[in-house]
């Protein structure tokens, strides 16, 4: 066994070489900054790198970058190369990003050697009380075609007061105001955006704020996406009809515009008329396809179909559902065409025995054997 244990040594005393020659630490990014370029709250961050990254020629050095609002539980969390990112925060709450250097390579034994984190905060003056600030601000994308935004004025509003939304979204030099506001007893309470397609799918920085006579009113911060505020207009065309089997056929179509048809699912709901009272709308499907088919278990007399849409898991994480189009459809159970043939029968064996009724009642109150008609005496 003694010539198989010879070359262990040498190679032992390599790997250990190499552990003792390589880094177990490494100095953390210098002067992380934040500042503000006016956009909303898409802020910039820039650091340096760390001293002496010069020397770790044989590794790889990245940045492990993360940042939040203050007040969430969750860091989101960027990995790169870059010493400069541009990030969105909600400029109501304090900006807080952390930062450390990662290092890897022949020069660690291929072994991630991460630094202390530095920290840095960012956070806009304070400007008027809470209670200025609009409420109830609410967005829907109306068929992937334009944005409608609303509001209504803070707690704490003087009269006179004048609002403006402004928007910004990668793409565009500036801040854009918007051009189309939505009224209220000449206050502007909403405002209509249009053209809005290269804003898809990226956030879209927004504030509201207002201004009044020697009264400060504070600003409302929102960061949309487009695509989790679709709204897409009501199926089109919804067809029903009846198999030879007495199966539901529902058909439709997807609504016109700008959505995109695989961007959409549909629920099914269907309500049968069993006598007198309609039962209430009942759950069928959840589906992308644009036709379906229900069975009528109890053969009711009338059954109605409503259906809706909205964008699917695969174009968002979430949306608005389209108003109902709905439809009924009048179907004869058996019972129904079996009473509809008896009925004409029962009318003519009723209408024969009356007859015969009658032609015996006459027959009674003639005297037998003489004429039915009346003799005049002279």
């Amino acid at each position: 066994m003694a010539p198989w244990r010879l070359p262990v040594l040498p190679v032992a005393l390599v790997w250990g070489w190499v552990l003792a020659s390589s880094p177990s630490t490494v100095a953390p990014p210098q002067d992380l900054q934040i500042t503000d370029p006016g956009l909303l709250g898409s802020l910039d961050v820039e650091w340096k790198p760390p001293p002496h990254v010069q020397t770790f020629n044989e590794c790889t050095v990245k940045y492990k970058f993360e940042y939040r609002n203050a007040g969430d539980r969750d860091w989101k969390v960027i990995f790169t190369r870059k010493l400069k990112f541009r990030v969105g925060f909600d400029l109501s709450r304090t900006a807080e990003v952390r930062l450390q250097t990662l290092l890897k390579g022949q020069c660690t034994g291929d072994v991630e050697v991460q630094s202390d984190w530095i920290y840095a905060t960012f956070q806009t003056a304070p400007q008027g009380k809470l209670e200025s600030e609009v409420q109830n601000f609410h967005c829907i994308y109306h068929d992937w075609e334009y944005l409608k935004c609303t509001w209504q004025p803070g707690l704490l509003t003087p009269r006179g007061v004048r609002y403006g939304l402004y928007y910004w979204y990668k793409g565009l030099d500036h801040t854009v105001q918007c051009d189309h506001y939505i009224q209220d007893h000449g206050i502007n309470v909403g405002c209509v955006l249009q053209n809005l397609s290269q804003a898809e799918y990226q956030d879209l920085n927004i504030c509201v704020n207002g201004s009044a006579a020697a009264t400060p009113l504070r600003p409302l911060y929102t960061t949309l996406r487009l695509h989790n505020l679709a709204k897409p207009s009501a199926p089109e065309q919804l067809e029903l009809s009846v198999s030879a089997a007495g199966e539901l056929l529902v058909a439709w179509s997807p609504p016109g515009g700008r959505v995109p048809p695989h961007c959409l699912e549909y629920e099914v709901q269907v309500a049968e008329d069993a006598g007198e009272v309609a039962t209430a709308w009942a759950f069928v499907s959840t589906q992308m396809e644009t036709a379906l088919t229900i069975s009528r278990a109890n053969q009711s007399h009338v059954s109605c179909v409503r259906v809706r849409g909205r964008t699917n898991i695969f174009c968002a994480d979430q949306g608005f559902w389209s108003e109902w189009t709905q439809d009924c459809f009048s179907v004869s159970r058996k019972e129904d065409k079996r009473l509809f043939i008896l009925i004409p029968v029962i009318l003519s064996l009723s209408i024969s025995l009356i007859i015969f009724m009658l032609i015996g009642q006459c027959k009674k109150r003639s005297p037998a054997g003489k004429p039915l008609h009346a003799s005049v005496g002279y």
